[in-house]
């Protein structure tokens, strides 16, 4: 077997992970974040699996930290990121509940079908250590909305350059028409709503027409939209097949 896709949630440590290893596969791409002290290393395709060293277990990462990464890889590269915050409006997940009962976190008690639910998310350092240049300048959190599927990434960010609103879409159109994030990035210019987006291969769709920056002072808000399933889906495949042909 050249590769597992280890999709259960359940087996994220390293340790974990290596038993499809001792069965016969030759990699392992676990579809979150990982978890336990040894480190596995994460991997957003398009931002950076260049770094990929033939390490036998790896992870993709979340499907938020796919959103973000391309978006936040583009800022700062074309325009330099001083600092920012995240807001990810997620659907609902397995990790909350759909009538209200007993939880760990007491908001993810409540019924996801019904309520909006502010909650944390990793994505914001899980950003930082893919592109290790941004650490210490993001930081960010999850607000649980009542739909199955498809989500929103808002970033807030103030840049260096102060570029126009038009020169930070034209870099996102660069970036997605050729290079590296070319088929993992993506962009619209049309009024889509979430279930416009499902079934889109993009990690991230910037939404171009709520680009916005406040006065020229430097700080702006970027939406991108993404399928949180079969977005990060598409990734996996893209990673299974990278590794297993380095």
């Amino acid at each position: 077997m050249d590769v597992a896709l280890e999709c259960t949630g359940i087996f994220r440590t390293k340790e974990d992970a290596s038993a499809h290893l001792e069965a016969g596969a030759e990699k392992v791409v676990i579809s979150a974040p990982p978890k336990g002290d040894e480190p596995v290393k994460q991997i957003v395709y398009g931002v950076n699996h260049d770094e990929y060293d033939g390490e036998d277990i790896v992870s993709n990462a979340s499907c938020t930290t796919n959103s973000v990464t391309p978006v936040a890889k583009v800022l700062d590269e074309e325009f330099g990121i001083e600092n920012g915050l995240l807001t990810t409006v997620h659907a609902y997940t397995g990790s909350q509940n759909l009538i209200d009962s007993p939880h760990a976190k007491q908001r993810r008690g409540r019924a996801a079908a019904e309520n909006i639910v502010p909650t944390t998310t990793g994505a914001a350092q899980a950003a930082t250590e893919i592109l290790p240049q941004l650490d210490g300048k993001l930081d960010g959190m999850a607000i649980r909305v009542p739909v199955p599927n498809g989500s929103l990434t808002e970033l807030v960010v103030r840049l260096e350059d102060k570029p126009s609103v038009e020169e930070i879409n034209d870099a996102f159109r660069a970036a997605a028409d050729s290079g590296p994030l070319a088929g993992v990035l993506g962009y619209t210019d049309d009024e889509v709503t979430s279930r416009d987006i499902l079934g889109l291969p993009f990690s991230s769709t910037v939404d171009l027409n709520t680009t916005n920056q406040v006065n020229d002072g430097g700080l702006y808000k970027i939406l991108t939209w993404y399928d949180n399933e079969y977005g990060f889906s598409n990734r996996m495949l893209d990673v299974a097949h990278f590794v297993t042909h380095q």
